[in-house]
């Protein structure tokens, strides 16, 4: 990611320097590194919700995350169309909307299976936006896998938490496909951090109607600003710089490998432990990701897909 201002550009080497550190992890990499990170930030904000409740978790991680983001990128706001504002307005209230649902769900219902209902949403996805039928193959391989991940148990989680995660799910779907054209339409992380902005002014009246005084805690901002970096600041930046060069339906089914990382790191955080059922669903899920990957690969490298535009 780049700073820059309307006074003074980055200079070419600094630009090109960053752009080579992310790009050696290639496409794949950035998405999976993306993975670990929300995941891990994820478990850590389970443990925050009885500080503040989910929307003071989510208003914390979104106002954290775009101050960080704008400070660091310092994007530019003149010289972008209506349809690029429209863009980036639109992903901002994808993403405040996903991490508000999310949250509300992981407040109800165990962390597992509320990322197991919510990878649901990238999953119809990448159908949808396959145009081979051998995507469609990995993407219901993945399913089972999600499905044998939540135990088959659903029917026993709160409805409401259910409900909750499943919307998530759709509106993640939604951030991935305007994540993508933000990536496009603005350098580095510069609609990342417009959006992010956005995500959080529309969220501040309802963390503060939540939580009140509760988030001005230090302790609870220090936790909430941490939960940022590593579920919003890092993951974001990653998945949008691999979305420009990763197709859609490609990204949608690697999102498929969440409940497994999530399952790890609530293992490592949250002390929950792994059963058979769930690590052959592991396995199932991340078979169909590495199917997905080589799929892609053997059609050569893995191009953009055209977006069309608004």
């Amino acid at each position: 990611m780049t700073a820059t201002s309307s006074t003074a550009a980055p200079t070419p080497v600094t630009s090109a320097g960053r752009q080579r550190h992310f790009g050696s992890l290639g496409p794949v990499g950035l998405v999976l590194a993306g993975g670990i990170s929300v995941q891990f930030g994820g478990a850590l904000a389970v443990t925050l919700i009885p500080r503040a409740g989910a929307p003071g978790v989510v208003t914390l991680r979104l106002l954290a995350a775009a101050v960080v983001l704008l400070l660091v990128c310092r994007p530019r706001l003149r010289g972008h169309s209506r349809t690029d504002w429209g863009t980036v307005i639109a992903f901002g209230i994808a993403m405040g909307a996903m991490n508000g649902l999310f949250y509300e769900a992981v407040a109800r219902i165990p962390l597992g299976p509320a990322v197991t209902l919510e990878v649901l949403g990238p999953l119809a996805l990448s159908v949808l936006a396959s145009r081979r039928a051998i995507n469609a193959l990995w993407a219901g391989l993945a399913l089972l896998g999600v499905f044998l991940l939540g135990g088959g148990g659903f029917s026993d989680l709160d409805p409401t938490g259910v409900a909750f995660a499943l919307g998530a799910g759709a509106m993640w779907a939604v951030y991935i496909l305007f994540s993508a054209r933000t990536g496009r339409r603005f350098p580095q992380a510069d609609g990342l951090a417009l959006a992010m902005a956005v995500a959080a002014l529309l969220f501040l009246p309802i963390g503060i109607t939540s939580a009140g005084t509760r988030l001005l805690n230090p302790a609870t901002v220090a936790l909430g600003s941490a939960v940022a970096l590593l579920s919003s600041v890092l993951p974001y930046t990653l998945e949008l710089l691999a979305l420009r060069r990763l197709p859609a339906s490609t990204f949608a089914i690697l999102m498929s490998l969440e409940p497994a990382i999530a399952a790890t790191a609530g293992f490592l955080i949250l002390g929950q432990s792994l059963s058979l059922t769930e690590a052959a669903a592991i396995a199932l899920v991340i078979g169909a990701s590495i199917g997905a990957v080589r799929t892609q690969v053997g059609r050569g490298r893995a191009k953009v897909e055209p977006v069309p535009e608004a």
